[in-house]
């Protein structure tokens, strides 16, 4: 009888394409002829660290059921971020429901000034230095659709766009071809030296 490939060296782990983090769970009944129903409900946002965020809000019965079907609704409902370097390319300000967000680029090495649920979506989008202000309201699950609206609303700087040009402009540059003519010329011979 032959093996089970997993039998040598175990299960290998999947590599998971994007971070999760579970903002809220929440208890909701609804009231129905027979009496109250009672589910879970999860708001999880998930990125991938690179520039790529995306939230959702899923219910179950079961509280692992509720947080499965708001990563898959989060999958589906991704943004990419516009960064600049360790940063955002520019402040915003967004108001969403009651919820007042405002975020401003910061200097290399500040961190994510940041508290909560702002924190955690910023860390999932790539954000590693930025200041940030939150306004109204503490509510979790507004506060996290109005840090990923602003974040989707980021756009390029005319900074940003000369900075790409030079790039390009760079390695535009032909450098590569005088090695290779250097490698085609004949190497001059050596001269031996004699010893008396």
């Amino acid at each position: 009888m032959s093996k089970p490939a997993h039998s040598k060296g175990g299960f290998k782990k999947e590599v998971k394409e994007f971070d999760e983090q579970v903002i809220q769970i929440d208890r909701v009944t609804k009231v129905v002829k027979g009496g109250r129903r009672l589910r879970f409900r999860a708001t999880v946002a998930i990125g991938n660290k690179k520039g790529k965020v995306g939230i959702g809000i899923g219910k179950s019965h079961e509280v692992t059921g509720a947080i499965q079907k708001g990563i898959a609704k989060a999958k589906k409902d991704m943004a990419t971020v516009i960064l600049d370097g360790s940063t955002i390319p520019h402040d915003i300000k967004i108001k969403l429901k009651s919820s007042n967000i405002f975020l401003m680029p910061a200097a290399p090495g500040t961190g994510i000034i940041a508290g909560g649920t702002i924190r955690k979506v910023l860390e999932l989008a790539g954000v590693k230095d930025i200041l940030s202000k939150s306004y109204g309201t503490t509510n979790k699950v507004n506060n996290t659709k109005a840090t990923f609206e602003a974040l989707k609303r980021l756009r390029e700087t005319p900074r940003m766009v000369a900075k790409a040009k030079k790039k390009n402009e760079v390695k535009a540059t032909p450098a590569a071809p005088k090695k290779a003519e250097e490698a085609k010329a004949p190497k001059k011979p050596v001269a031996k030296k004699t010893t008396k």
